[in-house]
């Protein structure tokens, strides 16, 4: 426990490790803030659940915080519903069976561009004869634009930019643009200021109801911003910190301390099973370590878990159990070895309380240094589209976007989200390993 104090208290020395620590604590605690606020069944329900499940999302929209560094400020989504209050609803029976619902919403709208689309979603109820609405749009500048009259099915929806007859009455292909920009103006502009949307609906039938719920889709959205299928980035951005991490610690722990492990079996023995050991890594050096992995998810499967077994099976064997041979075969001489032998410790014994525990030093800092090469890996592997399917990973989302072709689109916040955390892991394991380095072993101090 000493010496551990002692160490810390040495590592500390260097700004290097006070900064990987500060990185390494930043992203465990957002692993450990995506694990306890979205269960795992939740994580896989909303990255597979499509537009079905992100229908109050824009497509491709910025992330908000773009409009900060941006002359021109670009609308952000929002969302409104009579059903939670946050929309106006008025009803007013005039008869036993008919009855006159009135939904308005009022906002105000300060940015420099129109939206991407309007939609109105509603849920009436009803047994027999449909309900019938009217909608209207006022504009800060005294306009009423009468949007629409139609029957309300079930589970019904109204999207602006799609209806023909408001293009034609508009005379305006781009509805959304006509709605926010005053058309006699000599350069057209967006109207700043208050706008109103107006429902003006009737019920035919005794307890008949109608509720409204009123999504604007902007051209930003939250803090990652949104990719093809509507889904909010900052999902796998936050889910893909544990994955990373724990692919990362597992592989660079299964196969530093494996390797430690046959490393001093095989010098210990010696003979046929160092023979056999050294046969063995020489073989897997030569064998195309990537090229492996891409069969295996090409024929076999993607699974994560999969690729961590046969990544840890394939490292086992590295150039690195050569460099802990030579190390054993020097300690295997050593006093305190042959003090062992002579009070007749078993063969186990000192392979694991005499022989590895010397190698821990040299252990630690190799293994923080790994983390990131693994963390790298399994992305490369979603890059190359053989990432698991169903988990949200940093890797899958860099693959998406080059799929739906983002840096064309000019969308580069999507792949760049996602290699910043790549390289921002990378930067933290690599700072504290360095320094890990130089306190356990004194010959690096100076450098």
């Amino acid at each position: 426990m000493i010496a551990f104090k002692n160490s810390f208290r040495e590592l500390l020395r260097y700004p290097s490790a006070i900064v990987g620590l500060l990185v390494i604590f930043i992203l465990l605690g957002v692993a450990v803030y995506a694990l306890v606020t979205i269960p795992y069944s939740e994580a896989i329900r909303l990255w597979r659940g499509g537009e079905d499940v992100w229908y109050q999302n824009p497509k491709y929209a910025s992330p908000e915080w773009f409009n900060f560094f941006t002359s021109k400020k670009e609308p952000l989504s929002f969302l409104a519903n009579t059903a939670d209050g946050s929309m106006t609803k008025t009803v007013t029976s005039s008869t036993a069976d008919i009855s006159t619902v009135e939904m308005t919403y009022s906002f105000d709208y300060t940015y420099d561009d129109y939206p991407q689309e309007i939609i109105l979603y509603f849920s009436p109820k009803f047994n027999e004869k449909l309900p019938f609405v009217s909608i209207a749009w006022y504009t800060p500048d005294g306009r009423k634009i009468r949007i629409a009259d139609i029957a309300v099915d079930r589970k019904s929806s109204y999207r602006f930019s799609q209806d023909q007859k408001l293009q034609k009455s508009l005379r305006n292909e781009d509805v959304m643009q006509a709605l926010f920009v005053d058309p006699h103006a000599e350069n057209p502009t967006v109207v700043k200021g208050q706008y109103k949307l107006v429902i003006s609906g009737t019920t035919f039938e005794k307890d008949s109801d109608l509720d409204v719920q009123f999504v604007f889709h902007g051209k930003v959205y939250g803090l990652a911003g949104t990719d093809k299928y509507r889904r909010d980035i900052l999902l796998p951005l936050l889910y893909g910190t544990p994955i990373a991490l724990a692919f990362g610690l597992l592989a660079a722990l299964g196969t530093s301390v494996l390797t430690m492990i046959i490393a001093a079996i095989g010098t210990w023995y010696a003979g046929w099973v160092d023979e056999l050991i050294q046969r063995i890594t020489e073989i897997n050096l030569v064998l195309p370590f990537l090229a492996i992995l891409i069969m295996v998810g090409t024929f076999y499967s993607r699974s994560i878990w999969l690729m961590l077994g046969v990544t840890i099976l394939l490292s086992i064997f590295s150039g690195q159990i050569k460099t802990y041979r030579a190390i054993f075969l020097q300690s295997k001489e050593a006093s305190y070895i042959e003090a062992a032998r002579a009070y007749g410790a078993s063969d186990r014994r000192i392979i694991f309380s005499y022989l590895i525990p010397r190698m821990i030093p040299l252990l630690i800092p190799a293994l923080v240094s790994s983390i990131p090469s693994f963390v790298f890996l399994e992305a490369s592997l979603a890059v190359l589209g053989l990432g698991d399917p169903v988990l949200p990973t940093w890797g899958k989302v860099i693959d998406d976007a080059i799929t739906d072709g983002a840096i064309y689109r000019g969308l580069y916040y999507w792949p760049l989200e996602p290699a910043a955390l790549l390289m921002l892991t990378g930067l933290g394991f690599a700072m504290l390993g360095f320094a890990l380095d130089r306190v356990f072993n004194p010959r690096l101090r100076d450098i």
